[in-house]
């Protein structure tokens, strides 16, 4: 599943939680509370608009979700309703609290260098002020930078060269203020290639830093 968010309505914004112990059950004689029906939705990823899959289960029955605001209301002593699609209208309606509270989705920026350096491109350092700013509006960041190289050299020498470029990074958001407390830095050589080519071959847009803010 992807990051598609499921949300569920159950007479107020909640989320439905399994334990593995119970709470002891009342006397046969207790009068046992009506359960309110939940309304589960499914929402597609909100940075990459992918929607993922849900399953809906109970003890009665089962339904499936796959497609944008796919819902099912859910009665407690029933099986998941029929399928619906609920409006985006709807969804800001009845989840609209719920989604105002949840995080902001990470975003991704990608950086480029220079042919066997770690000097970034001129189109790349003109982000780095974006990238500052996306860091800044967040109250506790946290900031992945992942270098990554083309074919071109042996493959321990590029993880090295991965790696200096990922600190490269680092270094320029530390000097503009950030704490280096939140910004992590890794390499992954040419182990995970943009373009895929052979041994040896120059690539661009191999030559990267990625970089995720969270």
């Amino acid at each position: 599943m992807s990051r598609a968010r499921l949300l569920a309505l159950h007479g107020t914004v909640a989320i439905v939680l399994a334990t593995g112990c119970g709470a002891k059950r009342p006397p046969a004689s207790a009068p046992v509370a009506a359960v309110p029906p939940t309304l589960i939705a499914l929402l597609p990823d909100p940075e990459t608009r992918v929607t993922g899959r849900a399953r809906v289960s109970n003890e009665f029955g089962a339904v499936d979700l796959a497609s944008p605001r796919a819902a099912s209301l859910v009665p407690g002593n029933a099986a998941p309703g029929a399928l619906t699609t609920i409006s985006e209208a709807e969804v800001a309606r009845v989840f609209g609290d719920a989604l105002a509270a949840m995080p902001p989705a990470p975003r991704h920026f990608t950086l480029q260098f220079r042919f066997e350096s770690d000097a970034l491109t001129d189109e790349s350092a003109a982000l780095i002020p974006v990238i500052l700013q996306s860091v800044k509006a967040l109250a506790i960041p946290e900031v992945v930078v992942v270098g990554h190289t083309d074919t071109m050299g042996d493959a321990k020498s590029n993880v090295a060269l991965g790696l200096k470029r990922a600190a490269t990074v680092r270094a320029i958001l530390v000097q503009a203020g950030l704490a280096a407390s939140t910004v992590d830095v890794n390499s992954h050589g040419e182990a995970d290639l943009l373009v895929k080519t052979r041994n040896n071959v120059p690539e661009p847009r191999n030559r990267r830093v990625e970089i995720t803010v969270r």
